[in-house]
């Protein structure tokens, strides 16, 4: 029993360790700039980033990148670069002993965005420059880190990071991103165009198919046809379709199947040559269907349970989609009784 006692607490404690370690939540990340130094023998120093003020840059709460800063009207100066090891540890309500190098200073939390940290009985007062770290802290790490691993390291260096620079490489790169859509959009709509252009080419073509067949249909043909569509009419089916109507009752699934295979009986081609013409709803194909039965606009209306002026706008719109041209309802039905 002492046995899993042990087992399950070390158990306990390494889950604990492993999700604080992973949630853990940094106090130092970030910038830091200095803001005053507060002396034993009563005397305060106060830095600005105008006349240059002692910048730290933390990596968690473990590394530290320290320059000296100075903001101007075209930038930020950058000099005087180290880089340290730091510890941090708790002492609660606040208090923390500060490592730096493996030297211990007590270091407070006043807020969110201040820090005194005490050293040889001087206290400083950091605040956090999120402002600077967000602009400029990956070129700042860079620039300490290269400066230390410079031959004459000990010799000062003045970098200069140019906000006008930053600015105009945003804009180069806004303008890259606006020339990159651009030209993504340009070759979308010229594909669009062209892919119009083929239908409208097919479909002219479709439509000039049809009139030909019209045209070169032989006499015998022509009253072959006739002598179809006079039965077609004539038969119990449209006569038991009319009456439906007239009755005012709506088509189910298997009357409009019904319908089709009429048509198909009487016009063969129809069918395949309105869907070549374009690619049509179910309302649209229905009233089609509807127009070439020879069943009345309203009629037609009362058997898709739809407004007369909803019909009316379908058939106009079909034809200028199909032409290309503005045309009535009428110039559309005489197309689909042509066919």
């Amino acid at each position: 029993m002492k046995y899993f006692l042990t087992i399950l607490t070390t158990c306990l404690l390494l889950g604990c360790s492993s999700s604080d370690s992973h949630d853990k939540q940094y106090l130092l990340q970030g910038a830091w700039i200095l803001r005053q130094v507060v002396y034993p023998y009563g005397h305060t120093d106060t830095f600005s980033e105008q006349e240059g003020a002692p910048l730290r840059l933390y990596d968690g709460d473990s590394v530290i990148y320290t320059c000296l800063v100075a903001k101007t009207e075209t930038g930020l100066i950058v000099r005087h670069s180290m880089k340290n090891r730091v510890t941090l540890i708790e002492k609660g309500n606040g208090e923390y002993v500060y490592l730096e190098d493996d030297d211990p200073r007590p270091l407070t939390v006043a807020n969110d965005t201040t820090i005194v940290i005490q050293r040889n009985g001087s206290l400083s007062t950091w605040h956090r420059a999120d402002d600077i770290a967000k602009e400029w802290g990956e070129e700042i790490r860079d620039i300490v880190t290269a400066d230390l691993q410079r031959p004459d390291a000990d010799d000062t260096q003045n970098y200069m990071l140019s906000a006008k620079e930053r600015s105009q490489a945003n804009v180069i790169h806004w303008l890259f991103l606006s020339t990159v859509g651009g030209i993504i959009l340009l070759l979308l709509i010229a594909r669009i165009a062209v892919q119009n252009r083929k239908a409208k080419r097919r479909l002219q073509l479709q439509l000039k198919q049809i009139q030909e067949i019209q045209e070169e249909r032989p006499q015998s043909v022509r009253q072959a046809i006739e002598s179809v569509e006079s039965s077609f009419y004539a038969s119990d089916d449209y006569q038991m379709l009319q009456r439906r109507i007239a009755t005012g009752q709506l088509l189910k699934d298997d009357d409009w199947h019904d319908i089709e295979a009429q048509l198909r009986k009487v016009y063969p081609g129809f069918g395949s040559q309105l869907r070549g013409l374009y690619t049509m709803s179910e309302l649209e194909y229905q009233v089609c269907l509807l127009i070439k039965l020879r069943i009345a606009p309203k009629d037609i209306a009362t058997i898709l349970a739809r407004d007369m002026s909803t019909i009316s706008t379908v058939r106009s719109r079909l034809y200028k989609k199909v032409f290309g041209r503005k045309g009535g309802a009428r110039d559309w039905d005489e197309f689909i009784l042509s066919m």
